[in-house]
């Protein structure tokens, strides 16, 4: 053989080799470069996502626009919505929904009857007198007596069929914001699917939705904020190790709801946004969050809410009933997860929490 040619063939093994190994670097790295990211503002907080593809950067900009449509339909604030005309008719005409408006709605009903009423979608009139967007007022013992009677789910009505809800009562008043942000969740990952992207991930306030998986093929870390980091600090208790696949019903949801999310101190007394539709005032039944890992993204949000009103052991059999799974966290520092979450739990915050038996 010539010299020329030993030559000729050493340089195509080694050429030979490269393009394997870009090949290897491209299968395992390749759409960790075709990621985006991007912070948008929707629902009153930030809608947060990273997500993979081809199609990334065009999934995220749908996802956020379908989260501002949602907004645009069950913001009571928004002028026109469904839930703004419902108010706005309480006590008179029935008023058409969008499909996804009554099945918001008929979620609320159905788990404010299995709690009788510790979950209450007509909380409006409450949630206005506190204005904890606003004037942060805390109201007197005459003002609830007038405004109680009027938060009661029993004066929601629904016509699935003709896609209509009305209210019965003049002066009453749904507010969807205990279910609208994981709902939010559900809506971008269904546009990830129709994008067909590789995985996603969203954060809209205290709900997560997860779809596919990261790059390396590692499942997803969601960290749960300790309840006591000030507003504009970071901080966990711990960390919930999820997998999620390449489909809708693969995906998961997370929603944390937490006595630090929305609060005021007056006369040196605090308040948590956390109200109790019984006494229209803050829940006070030793929890400081609760965590709500399922399925559906407007369930684990309106779960977490409900779970917390519940307390402890009602809220985690109502979780149980519904299959998802829960963490606890109590002013004591305690922490209760259920059974299908232990081995995918780790604690990270030893310094005033514990692992309850």
């Amino acid at each position: 053989m010539s010299k020329q040619k030993k030559i000729t063939i050493a340089l195509c093994s080694i050429l030979g080799i490269i393009v394997i190994v870009l090949a290897v670097i491209w299968t395992r790295f390749g759409y960790r470069a075709q990621s985006y990211s991007n912070t948008s503002y929707a629902m009153g907080t930030y809608v947060q996502q990273t997500v993979y593809g081809k199609e990334a950067q065009a999934a995220a900009a749908a996802a956020a626009q379908s989260v501002t449509a949602l907004e645009d339909q069950i913001s009571w604030r928004i002028d026109g919505s469904d839930i703004y005309k419902l108010n706005n008719a309480a006590g008179s005409t029935w008023q058409s929904m969008s499909s996804s408006t009554i099945s918001l709605l008929k979620t609320s009903l159905d788990l404010a009857q299995k709690t009788d009423g510790a979950f209450d979608p007509t909380v409006l009139p409450l949630t206005s007198l506190w204005d904890f967007d606003g004037k942060k007022h805390v109201p007197t013992a005459s003002e609830l007596k007038v405004l109680l009677p009027r938060v009661t789910y029993k004066d929601l009505r629904l016509n699935e069929k003709e896609k209509t809800a009305s209210l019965k009562m003049h002066y009453e008043g749904v507010d969807l914001g205990s279910i609208g942000k994981g709902a939010a969740c559900s809506q971008a990952l269904e546009v990830y699917s129709k994008k067909q992207v590789k995985a996603g991930v969203i954060a809209v306030g205290g709900s997560i939705g997860l779809y596919g998986s990261k790059p390396d093929n590692s499942g997803w870390s969601v960290a749960i904020r300790d309840p006591k980091t000030p507003e504009k600090e970071t901080g966990s208790v711990g960390v919930i190790n999820l997998n999620s696949g390449s489909s809708l019903s693969d995906a998961q949801y997370i929603s944390t709801s937490g006595t630090y999310e929305k609060e005021f101190t007056k006369n040196g007394k605090t308040y948590h946004h956390l109200l109790n539709p019984k006494t229209g005032m803050p829940e006070n039944n030793g929890l400081t969050s609760v965590t709500v890992v399922c399925k559906d993204g407007a369930l684990s949000d309106a779960l977490s809410t409900a779970c917390f009103m519940l307390g402890k052991e009602k809220g985690a059999a109502l979780a149980k009933d519904y299959g998802a799974e829960t963490v606890f966290i109590d002013t004591n520092g305690n922490i209760t997860v259920s059974s299908g979450l232990k081995s995918r739990f780790q604690l990270t915050n030893t310094s005033g929490y514990r692992l309850a038996s």
